[in-house]
């Protein structure tokens, strides 16, 4: 089996005010920095075989101190980038929260595209099929993925056998760490929302 840590990236100014997408230019703020150092105790002793992350700064940043002890190299996989809001992109929560696409993505996430952007199940499949790639490349070693809240869990769901409709019951908090083993027929989570490495309890 695969060992792959999930891990979201760190804190930003955008974070829980505004929907970044695929926005180039958000960065790390303190807290995330802080975060992306304290992720490196919580891989003491695990060997990993490479590291991956969305191309976007903020998941780059939060696996760059990880691999700069280790001596290994971010690798971009676009596969595990965010979400794509389109017209969505840059907007600030309090007011999307209000409009009715909101509610349907609240409540059937399986049918809900954002305006211009990728739909859940699009980007559930980009994830998944993304993994599995790199799960044929790593047979039976560990790698680390970072990427963001809702790719994460869009994976988790699925290799629990959850609808994607009860995906967002999942936590994913900025610097958690998620482990899942991926075998050939069959996946076992591991690990859930393990905060502890960025100075939360952990909730799972």
């Amino acid at each position: 089996m695969t060992l792959i840590y999930l891990v979201r990236h760190g804190d930003n100014d955008w974070t829980g005010k505004r929907l970044p997408g695929w926005r180039k230019g958000i960065h790390l703020n303190a807290s995330g920095n802080a975060q992306a150092e304290a992720l490196v105790g919580a891989f003491e002793g695990v060997p990993l075989a490479a590291i991956y992350s969305s191309p976007l700064e903020r998941a780059r940043e939060t696996a760059a101190p990880l691999a700069r002890l280790r001596g290994m190299r971010v690798v971009p996989r676009p596969g595990l980038g965010e979400m794509r809001a389109g017209r969505w992109e840059g907007q600030h929560l309090s007011r999307l929260r209000r409009t009715k696409q909101w509610i349907l993505i609240q409540r059937a996430p399986s049918r809900a595209r954002l305006p211009g952007g990728e739909s859940f199940a699009e980007v559930q499949q980009r994830m998944v099929h993304e993994l599995e790639t790199l799960c044929a490349r790593h047979p039976k070693a560990a790698i680390a993925c970072f990427s963001h809240a809702d790719p994460i869990k869009l994976a988790i769901a699925f290799y629990l056998g959850l609808p994607l409709d009860s995906f967002q019951r999942l936590t994913v908090l900025p610097a958690s760490i998620n482990l899942v083993a991926v075998g050939a027929d069959h996946a076992r989570l591991l690990l859930l929302n393990d905060t502890r490495a960025a100075g939360r309890p952990t909730s799972g």
